[in-house]
């Protein structure tokens, strides 16, 4: 499951979606958040991001999933991206897997993590206050 949403993201929802099967196939789940953190810079200290599409997110989601099932053994990949201004603390991005593999868990939840920071369809611009 993929989505670029302008609403807040919830880990508790987002595990549930990726909680260990009834059948027991899930041996690890793993979830990474990223939040934005205060930075100081020549522009001031930073009091959020703002994300905006710039070609097709969901498209470059898709893709991102598609890869992380072809390299790794996964049941479940949720990816999930937030839209519009997000505030220091709130949670930018996440990106949760499901596997019998702790080692497959880990290798694509970190692949995935290094593709959100590559995505071509989304501007960020930092606020400063």
């Amino acid at each position: 499951m993929v989505s670029f949403t302008p609403d807040p993201i919830d880990p508790a929802a987002a595990h549930e979606l990726l909680r260990i099967s009834e059948d027991g196939r899930n041996g690890s789940v793993l979830l990474h958040y990223a939040v934005v953190k205060q930075q100081a810079s020549e522009n001031g200290i930073t009091t959020g991001i703002e994300y905006q599409a710039v070609g097709d997110v969901e498209e470059n989601l898709k893709a991102i999933e598609f890869s992380m099932k072809e390299g790794w053994r996964l049941h479940e990949v949720l990816l999930l991206r937030r839209s519009g201004t997000v505030k220091v603390g709130e949670i930018i991005s996440l990106v949760g897997v499901a596997s019998p593999s702790s080692d497959d868990a880990f290798a694509a939840c970190r692949f995935g993590l290094e593709s959100f920071k590559k995505m071509y369809a989304i501007a960020k611009r930092e606020i400063y206050g």
